[in-house]
C-alpha cells in the first residue's frame, strides 16, 4: 500500500471520528437521547445507542492509531530520492572564525 493511499485513509477515519465525537453528549443529551425520546424504545433504546457510539469511537480511534503506524512502514526511504545528507556539503570551503581582537585590547 503506498503512502499516499495511508493519508487518504488517515484524513478518512479522522472526519468519522471527528463527527462520532460531535453526535456525542456528555451530559446524556446527544444523539442517543434524540434515538431515545422520553423512554421511548427505538434503534434499541438509548443505552443501545451509546453503546453503538462508544464501540464505534474506540474503534475508529484504534483504527487511526494503527494506521498512522503502519503508514511509517510506507515513507519512501533510501535510494528513492536524490537527497544525501552526506553529499550536501561537497564543494563548499569552511573557514575558520576571525580571532575577536576587542575584547582583548579590555582586559
Amino acid at each position: 500500500m503506498s503512502y499516499t493511499a495511508f493519508l487518504i485513509l488517515i484524513l478518512f477515519v479522522a472526519v468519522a471520528l471527528i463527527l462520532m465525537v460531535m453526535v456525542q453528549n456528555p451530559k446524556g443529551g446527544g444523539l442517543s437521547s434524540s434515538f431515545g425520546g422520553s423512554g421511548a424504545q427505538s434503534l434499541g433504546g438509548v443505552q443501545n445507542t451509546n453503546n453503538f457510539l462508544d464501540r464505534t469511537t474506540w474503534t475508529l480511534a484504534i483504527a487511526m492509531f494503527a494506521l498512522i503506524l503502519l503508514s511509517n512502514f510506507a515513507v519512501p526511504r533510501e535510494g528513492t530520492s536524490d537527497f544525501k545528507l552526506d553529499k550536501t556539503l561537497d564543494g563548499i570551503e569552511t573557514t575558520t572564525p576571525a580571532k575577536n581582537t576587542t575584547n582583548d585590547s579590555l582586559k
